[in-house]
């Protein structure tokens, strides 16, 4: 299809950094060849809206000079509320008929004005209960919203040639490291600092998505407003560190089981909501991924909330990285952050 087309970066905007991963593939094995991160200062991103700009294209580039690479066509992602996935319903049809009807169908499921997104979708299959009837995942991103992130790419001399979805790119990342059971339900949840995503997959067939507007940065902002610390000390204070001045870290920890608490109940509110909408499939496990998944606190309130085993997923599990190139305490240490990015590496250009 394209000369090069194995030369994709995938670089992930999160709201705290931006995070470059570039593989190569042979064969379906890969191989971990750049990795990077670089933080972004707060208010850079707000809502996973772009506020400031020319901050994102700096980080980019940074993160591909310093990295010596040459390759300019990258995979990214969007997330948030100007992204609306649905499963839908439809007659059974061809992708061919259903390419030239869907600006119609989505009408009835998008909340925005369709001349106003970009559409996609994907047939699931045809429906166990009626067989006339097909399931087809339905994804529509604001245009404007799109446009933005293109836009930075382009000011930093780069062409996105794959723009994905975050939950779908965790979903490519899990499929190559853990791959799916039939029928098997499970959740990976992604929770970044600002955002969570939910995604809950039945086999390898995504049933049910879910993005929540909370994450990490509730854990920091919670410190600082009930112990009057510094955003710094928050920072420290999610990392384990007691020794704060002034601070009693039984208070340190009580805050952190509050704000771990309250993240918690969001994600057993959509796994509940999923529960409850459908009858028969109860998740059996869940999969954690993004910065906040690091706390022990998160993984173990959610077990015992949600009754169900939940393991930290290791995006490089079956990436090859050469222990001269890469130290494996850092990438295990840095994994979770990088689910998305990897997901996104693995793309080929043309991939839907």
């Amino acid at each position: 299809m394209f000369a090069s087309k194995k030369d994709i970066v995938g670089i992930d905007i999160g709201s705290s950094s931006v995070k470059l991963v570039r593989l190569r593939e042979s064969r379906g094995n890969y191989q971990l060849v750049n990795l990077g991160i670089m933080p972004l200062e707060p208010e850079t991103i707000v809502d996973n809206m772009i506020m400031n700009s020319s901050a994102i294209v700096d980080a980019v580039q940074n993160l591909m000079a310093g990295m010596k690479i040459k390759a300019k066509r990258v995979a990214t992602s969007v997330s948030g509320h100007s992204v609306i996935i649905r499963k839908i319903m439809l007659p059974i049809m061809t992708e061919e008929e259903l390419e030239s009807s869907i600006q119609w169908e989505a009408e009835q499921y998008i909340p925005f004005d369709v001349s106003e997104v970009n559409l996609d979708f994907q047939i699931i299959g045809p429906d166990e209960k009626d067989p006339s009837q097909m399931s087809v995942m339905l994804v529509a991103a604001k245009k404007e919203y799109v446009d933005d992130y293109v836009a930075v790419f382009s000011e930093a001399g780069l062409e996105p040639v794959v723009m994905d979805i975050d939950c779908f790119a965790v979903e490519n990342m899990f499929d190559v490291n853990y791959g799916f059971a039939d029928d098997e339900v499970l959740a990976l949840v992604d929770m970044g600092a600002s955002a969570i995503s939910v995604n809950v997959l039945k086999g390898e067939v995504s049933v049910f998505t879910r993005d929540i507007q909370a994450g990490g940065n509730l854990l920091g902002e919670e410190l600082q407003k009930r112990l009057g610390i510094s955003s710094e000390e928050a920072e420290r204070a999610k990392l384990g560190h007691r020794d704060i001045e002034d601070v009693d870290p039984e208070s340190i920890e009580e805050v952190l089981r509050d704000a771990v608490e309250n993240l918690v109940q969001e994600v057993q509110r959509s796994l509940d909501f999923f529960s409850a909408t459908s009858t028969e499939d109860k998740v059996k496990k869940i999969y954690l991924t993004g910065g906040v998944s690091s706390s022990k606190q998160v993984c173990e309130t959610l077990e015992s909330r949600l009754g169900v085993a939940v393991e930290v997923m290791d995006p490089f599990r079956n990436v090859a990285a050469s222990d001269k190139e890469f130290d494996p305490e850092y990438l295990k240490a840095v994994g979770p952050m990088f689910s998305v990015a990897v997901g996104l590496a693995m793309r080929k250009v043309g991939d839907k």
